[in-house]
């Protein structure tokens, strides 16, 4: 009798394990779903996101090219900084060749004003020429020289790397402007053959200094030369 019963209650055991749900797993697969889900969610957004970044960057892009927008500057540009082998007065010298052809007052040299620039030199070029030119040095791709990329293509000329035959070379040629340096490899003929009126070795204070020295000795001349016309005006009213 307990035999039978005992048997009876193991089947019913038995029974109930092989119909029950297996409720840990359906709740393993849920969390899991859930878990799944989510990081699919996730991908998408980030995903998004990157998509979103990225088509901004190419229309400002697009915008820079067309000239509607002006490309970021990053941090401030100091050319007595970055170009160290030039000195103070060759960068003045660069400075005010760029303000002169910078006919738009807007602080780049675009395509028809470097166009006027090499007929004033007497070397002009093709359109595609002039184009050429810019993109050698056009850092920011915006087709207009900005005064870094200006400084550029005397540094690629002192540093031997511009092609002889070039636009950029016979900008360089024909610009009056002495960049020749101690010290650059591959430098060319032209720049070692010219006298330097400034070594490059001098410092950027003695160049303050000696420009000081010069506005000094102006002023002292003109103090000497009112002096002689008053006693030459008082010896006259005698």
């Amino acid at each position: 009798m307990a035999s039978d019963e005992l048997t009876q209650k193991l089947q019913r055991r038995l029974l109930l394990e092989e119909t029950e749900p297996d409720h840990g797993g359906e709740g393993d697969t849920t969390r899991g779903d859930a878990e799944q889900q989510q990081e699919g969610g996730d991908r998408s957004a980030m995903t998004a996101s990157a998509d979103s970044e990225l088509s901004a960057k190419l229309s400002h892009r697009q915008d820079i090219n067309e000239g509607t927008a002006q490309p970021r500057q990053a941090k401030i540009f100091n050319p007595y900084t970055e170009f160290k082998e030039f000195t103070r007065r060759q960068i003045k010298d660069m400075e005010r060749m760029f303000r002169l052809y910078d006919s738009g007052k807007d602080g780049y040299i675009d395509l028809m004003e470097l166009k006027l620039m090499m007929e004033k030199l007497g070397a002009p070029q093709t359109h595609l020429g002039l184009k050429n030119m810019i993109k050698e040095v056009d850092e920011d791709f915006d087709g207009k020289l900005s005064f870094r990329e200006f400084l550029l293509i005397f540094h690629k000329a002192a540093a031997g790397e511009l092609e002889e035959d070039s636009g950029l070379m016979a900008l360089a040629k024909l610009s009056e402007i002495d960049v020749s340096t101690e010290g650059v490899k591959g430098a060319k003929n032209f720049f070692e053959a010219k006298v330097q009126a400034l070594s490059s070795a001098s410092n950027f204070e003695a160049e303050i200094k000696a420009e000081q020295d010069e506005r000094k000795r102006e002023e002292e001349e003109k103090r000497h030369r009112r002096a002689a016309f008053r006693e030459l005006k008082s010896a006259f009213s005698q």
